[in-house]
């Protein structure tokens, strides 16, 4: 959220956050006015005795302007094609708007079933849904959700353009034309710039790389040389009590990215011993280890120096 927060958006971006149901009041009323909430899923019909499930009356009292339905993990689960269509229908009925999502196996992909197989997801929700204003189409081929894998550029706008070529035939030309079809499948920063630049990829559904610094790379995937914000930079002069400090409060803050040390006194070995072992601040929590010229805190390397007058150093 504070990452967000201190973000430079572009205006023709749109920003949606789908935290858990749990969470999504305080995300709501944590988050800026321009980044919209949405729920992770959400139920066939209205308030009734369906325990642990969350209407689109709930959500809409949440706050949220929008909902999952049909995720890879919610299939999983057994969710049928008919079932994921009845929570679109009703969901839009309620004034939310809907992230439709669709997406093969490996085994489809590999038996060059692909676009059979998503046209079937789609003719399920066209079974439910008459008016498609307030739709996004999200496809994640389910073989490159957190794999570390993702559909090549090219793959990935083959499967959207036939999404398009859908909509046009069997919703409207004009649905084809202004339902924003987005990417989801092991999207970072550094693929998210070669996608956007395809003609049927209009955004994406981002997983993992969504809690991290780089989503604000792929938020601005467009312009990838874009000051995008987010977290500062800071370099520390002096490793005594309070820049141990600076230190252990910047591990847990994700608007801070510690980038350098400077002591001329200290040794990265005793950097190390320091901060494992501090007598005023107490044992460090996380992970630490270190090389001639970095300390890695919970894996992240920090650049030292020892130099007695700081301006000669090129702090970056």
């Amino acid at each position: 959220v504070g990452m967000l927060n201190t973000a430079k958006i572009p205006a023709n971006v749109d920003v949606v956050v789908a935290p858990s149901q749990v969470h999504a009041a305080t995300v709501k009323a944590s988050l800026r006015a321009d980044v919209r909430v949405s729920g992770q899923d959400v139920w066939k019909q209205g308030n009734g005795a369906f325990t642990g499930e969350t209407s689109a009356e709930m959500l809409k009292d949440l706050g949220a302007e929008f909902t999952l339905v049909g995720h890879s993990e919610r299939r999983e689960k057994g969710e049928t094609n008919e079932i994921v269509a009845k929570k679109a229908a009703y969901a839009l009925e309620k004034g939310l708007g809907v992230i439709a999502c669709i997406g093969e196996t490996k085994e489809t992909r590999e038996a060059n079933q692909t676009v059979a197989y998503i046209t079937e997801q789609l003719n399920a929700y066209a079974a439910e849904i008459k008016d498609w204003t307030n739709v996004v189409i999200a496809y994640e081929p389910i073989w490159a959700i957190g794999t570390g894998l993702t559909a090549s550029p090219d793959q990935a706008q083959e499967v959207h353009a036939s999404i398009r070529a859908w909509l046009n035939e069997k919703v409207s030309p004009e649905a084809a034309d202004k339902t924003r079809v987005i990417y989801g499948g092991s999207v970072g920063a550094k693929n998210a710039p070669e996608l956007s630049q395809k003609e049927d990829i209009d955004g994406f559904l981002v997983g993992g790389a969504s809690l991290k610094p780089d989503f604000l790379q792929i938020i601005n995937a467009q312009n990838p040389t874009a000051n995008v914000g987010g977290a500062v930079n800071v370099a520390i002069n002096g490793f005594g009590r309070i820049g141990r400090l600076v230190l252990r409060a910047a591990a847990t803050n994700p608007l801070i990215n510690i980038v350098a040390i400077n002591d001329p006194f200290i040794s990265t070995t005793y950097m190390e011993y320091m901060l494992e072992y501090d007598t005023v601040h107490g044992k460090f929590a996380g992970s630490l280890s270190h090389d001639d010229k970095h300390i890695f805190v919970n894996g992240k390397p920090i650049r030292v120096f020892n130099e007695m007058n700081p301006a000669n150093i090129k702090w970056g």
